[in-house]
């Protein structure tokens, strides 16, 4: 069974082998974009080469990014602790293409590192793919994207497995874009299926297109096919570009599954369980119940984020960033009070964070004693 750092690394190996350059996360702060709050997603630290106003010395690039999705727009917070998948720090695994290949190449790419025995071997029959079905934009009429439903069935897909969202839907789930202006495009989704120990209503034989939780979203080819302009008319980009982001909490969860079809949880695997296990010792409580159960998991996770953002400068503060994580800081308290421990606990889950053989893959540039103390200050 692959560790989540295993993980990260095959994902990385399998691009750098395909000619990618792997370029290390970015700061949980982002630079030079007043924008966003935290760093939410791998192409963050690309934006102005996808913008054209910045040049790189390579075409494609790889990453494993930190990501943090608790403010402002996309806000997972108070999910987190309570889904098999929500959580406020994650790590997004991501390929990138800046003018170089696009759809066919993208999903030739996607298809062999999940299914190919020399990677992850994941069976073919277990995954579903959604492309972009066509939708009115604004001025703009959008038809469906069949070059990505031909790049899908020439790697293999069935056709019943490709499946078009159009309207409404295809909007909100199968067409990104940056802003109110500038690259945008169709995506394509590749989910899998868990099984029917993951179906949040106790379905055992649903079909795909079910949101009771068997089918879960794994990776997002996003394909810049456009550049919207200040009318709202998109215009057709002379370098199209891809995008890409797999979460690592959610592969290995998947490549757990393949192995135990009753671990459906991404706090199943290896990057959350020693965590949760300190969590549970700090606070005296093992979890036997399913509100202890996610108070622990609340812990983990806020333990990671906590360790992440205070490594990357944040300070707990009244407002802005600081704010966010001292509510983060907060709610990983109060879920320890509600365990039982009245005593401070939180700012030792810093060592069993960065002790951790998933958190790695990223260099924290503090050092550990100033990280606990900034822990032990704010609570």
């Amino acid at each position: 069974m692959l560790t989540g750092s295993q993980i990260r690394r095959k994902f990385l190996d399998y691009f750098i082998q395909k000619g990618h350059r792997e370029v290390h996360s970015s700061s949980l702060v982002p630079q030079n974009d007043p924008t966003l709050l935290f760093t939410n997603a791998g192409m963050n630290q690309f934006k102005d080469v996808f913008l054209g106003l910045e040049k790189r010395d390579y075409s494609r690039a790889t990453t494993s990014q930190k990501c943090v999705r608790a403010g402002g727009k996309h806000n997972d917070l108070e999910n987190v602790g309570f889904t098999n998948r929500h959580h406020t720090f994650f790590e997004m695994l991501g390929n990138f293409s800046f003018g170089d290949y696009y759809k066919e190449d993208a999903t030739a790419f996607a298809w062999e590192l999940l299914t190919s025995s020399e990677w992850f071997n994941i069976p073919a029959e277990k995954l579903y793919v959604t492309i972009f079905g066509g939708a009115q934009m604004g001025p703009n009429h959008i038809g469906s994207d069949f070059i990505a439903q031909q790049s899908w069935e020439r790697v293999g897909v069935p056709a019943d497995r490709i499946v078009p969202l159009s309207g409404d839907r295809g909007l909100n789930e199968n067409f990104w874009q940056m802003g109110d202006t500038g690259p945008c495009g169709p995506c394509s989704e590749i989910h899998y299926d868990m099984g029917p120990a993951a179906s949040d209503q106790g379905h055992v034989d649903c079909k795909f297109g079910c949101d009771c939780g068997r089918y879960v979203e794994i990776w997002n080819l996003v394909f810049m096919q456009f550049d919207r302009d200040a009318s709202g008319t998109l215009n057709p980009l002379p370098k199209p570009s891809i995008d890409t982001g797999m979460g690592l909490e959610r592969i290995a969860s998947v490549l757990l599954n393949l192995e135990d079809s009753r671990k459906v949880s991404n706090y199943d695997t290896d990057l959350f369980v020693p965590l949760i296990e300190r969590a549970a010792e700090l606070t005296a409580n093992l979890g036997n119940d399913s509100n202890s159960k996610a108070s622990l998991r609340i812990i983990a996770d806020h333990a990671r984020a906590t360790t992440f953002l205070i490594s990357d400068g944040v300070q707990p503060s009244n407002d802005g960033r600081g704010y966010v994580l001292r509510k983060i800081l907060r709610r990983a308290i109060r879920h320890g009070h509600m365990l039982g421990q009245k005593e401070p606990f939180f700012f030792r889950m810093v060592d069993a964070v960065r002790g951790h053989p998933g958190s790695r893959g990223h260099r924290a540039p503090r050092p550990a004693p100033g990280v606990l103390r900034d822990a032990h200050r704010a609570r």
